[in-house]
């Protein structure tokens, strides 16, 4: 499910959220799929259940999933306005301005653009 990296410079509950977040965008755990209790995944990676529970809500906070007291949590989806997505856009339009004035055309861009997505 999700594999750790413990020579990795960002903390557990870091990779975890990272690797939830793949899965969900992948489309691997789709909308409305009930994610392992904390003490299962706890268990199955074998770190402390506290790690979990924070990796859990700061995905809840972001609007990856939400939780339900007494039935566990579940796969909300990729949030719509996230601020990921909004720090991206935002680095994306720099970028491109930058290119713009060193002569990059459309063109080129679109290309550049295109070739990535189909590369992904």
């Amino acid at each position: 499910m999700i594999h750790l990296d413990y020579r990795d410079a960002r903390p557990i509950y870091s990779q975890i959220v990272d690797g939830l977040k793949e899965q969900v965008a992948a489309g691997v755990l789709a909308p409305g799929e009930k994610l392992p209790s904390v003490r299962e995944l706890a268990g199955t990676l074998t770190i402390n259940p506290n790690t979990i529970q924070r990796a859990y809500r700061e995905l809840e906070a972001a609007g990856w999933i939400a939780s339900v007291p007494g039935k566990g949590s579940f796969v909300c989806g990729v949030p719509e306005d996230s601020a990921q997505k909004r720090s991206l856009l935002e680095t994306f339009d720099k970028t491109v301005s930058a290119l713009v004035l060193l002569g990059v055309t459309r063109q080129e861009l679109s290309v550049r653009v295109m070739g990535g997505i189909q590369n992904a």
